[in-house]
């Protein structure tokens, strides 16, 4: 089939494909997918850089304040699987739409909020849409592109919370300085609003499968493979983040860097990520899962060299690079849950970035442990390769169980 086609149903729904509509151009739908990801990319991620504006309107001290990130991934990780399973029997675009005016909401009143309870509530209501978003927006994405070709198309999808640390953030960041933190809120409102708009004007209506229901998508939850993919996500991926939330202390406890220095090395980081996410979707579109393991071999050596490498920038800098390349993790396992979901895509491909959210509580919370055992803050790299190798393993479970069900 031609790009330049669709298939609505074909993959996500895994039934018959449906007939191309070569009005919608792939590369306008997935522009307006990845949209969406660069708005709840900025701010998920702006969100803890602005910590200290809102802390002091609000009258909050920090570890309160941080309370309110917490929220926002609590959102995350109920709304990804009770959205999906809700909205099981809506066309995928008219799901996408009310998903972006949901997160449009939340954004708009967290820029109003006027106590720290206000706060903590709408920023978990803008957490309820984020993963269901990119859930269904990569199973479009998929049904975009011939089967070879879909994690690649999923990529584009994620390649917008990517980009956004390196544009998205600092813009959001800017933005929070000059004019005051409720307008950086204010402004992935407006993206948001735009992505609906984009996603309206461009994407396949994308109706659900025949006989869809909420009872089918639970089905999910009754495949092993399903959850073993889940526990690559939640337990690989933090070590990731067990670096990430500590990077910029060891910056400037460790490797005694400047204070301005920090944004330019977050920045090496998200330019990893982007790397990492469209050359592990290259890899996965011609192995998915020897690129799962491999990039888990990579992330944990990345991670093993990290705590060597705090001593200096120059040598920081291509370090952290090289591990937000292990981001690419992200988009591999998305179509591996594509594979194993069978009449469930939705519910699962949902649930991904829940197990990542999960990732993103337990590296930090194994790192502060070890933080407080008397480490110190190069250690994190080393809990970081203890997840990746843990994720890995996980790894060699679910492909034996392939091997033996296929035997």
């Amino acid at each position: 089939m031609s790009g330049a086609c669709l298939r609505e149903d074909a993959l996500a729904d895994g039934g018959v494909p449906a007939a191309p509509a070569a009005a919608h151009h792939p590369a306008l739908v997935l522009l307006a997918l990845a949209m969406g990801g660069f708005s709840i990319g900025t701010t998920e991620f702006a969100a803890m850089s602005l910590l200290p504006g809102f802390s002091r309107d609000l009258g909050l001290d920090a570890p309160t304040a941080g309370h309110v990130i917490s929220a926002y991934a609590l959102g995350v990780v109920v709304g990804a699987p009770v959205i999906a399973v809700l909205g099981a029997r809506l066309a995928r675009r008219t799901l996408l739409i009310g998903l972006m005016v949901l997160f449009a909401l939340g954004n708009g009143l967290t820029a109003l909020a006027p106590d720290y309870p206000s706060m903590l509530a709408f920023r978990f209501l803008a957490g309820l849409p984020h993963g269901a978003y990119f859930g269904v927006a990569a199973l479009v994405a998929a049904s975009l592109v011939p089967r070879e070709r879909r994690t690649q198309a999923v990529s584009r999808v994620i390649a917008g919370l990517t980009v956004a640390t390196v544009v998205g953030v600092p813009l959001a960041n800017a933005v929070g300085q000059l004019v005051g933190w409720r307008w950086s809120f204010a402004l992935v409102a407006g993206l948001a609003t735009l992505t609906a708009v984009l996603v309206r004007l461009f994407a396949p209506l994308g109706a659900p499968a025949v006989g869809a229901s909420a009872l089918r998508e639970l089905g999910a939850l009754a495949r092993g493979q399903v959850w073993l993919t889940l526990a690559i996500g939640a337990i690989g991926f933090g070590g990731l983040f067990s670096v990430y939330t500590y990077l910029a202390s060891t910056m400037t406890e460790v490797t005694h860097a400047s204070p301005a220095t920090v944004p330019l090395i977050l920045a090496v980081f998200g330019l990893g990520l982007t790397a990492g996410n469209l050359v592990c979707a290259w890899a996965a579109d011609r192995a998915l899962m020897p690129a799962a393991g491999l990039t888990l071999v990579w992330t944990a050596i990345a991670l093993a060299l990290y705590p060597s490498a705090t001593a200096s920038l120059w040598t920081l800098a291509p370090v952290v690079f090289l591990i937000g390349c292990g981001g690419g993790l992200a988009t591999i396992l998305q179509t591996r849950l594509m594979d194993v979901a069978e009449d469930a895509q939705t519910l699962a491909a949902a649930l991904n970035h829940s197990a990542f959210n999960f990732a993103n509580a337990l590296g930090p919370w194994l790192a502060g442990l070890a933080l407080a055992a008397g480490y110190g803050l190069p250690a994190t790299g080393w809990v970081g390769v203890a997840l990746a190798l843990a994720g890995l393993a996980i790894w060699g479970v679910s492909l034996l169980a392939d091997r033996r069900a296929r035997g």
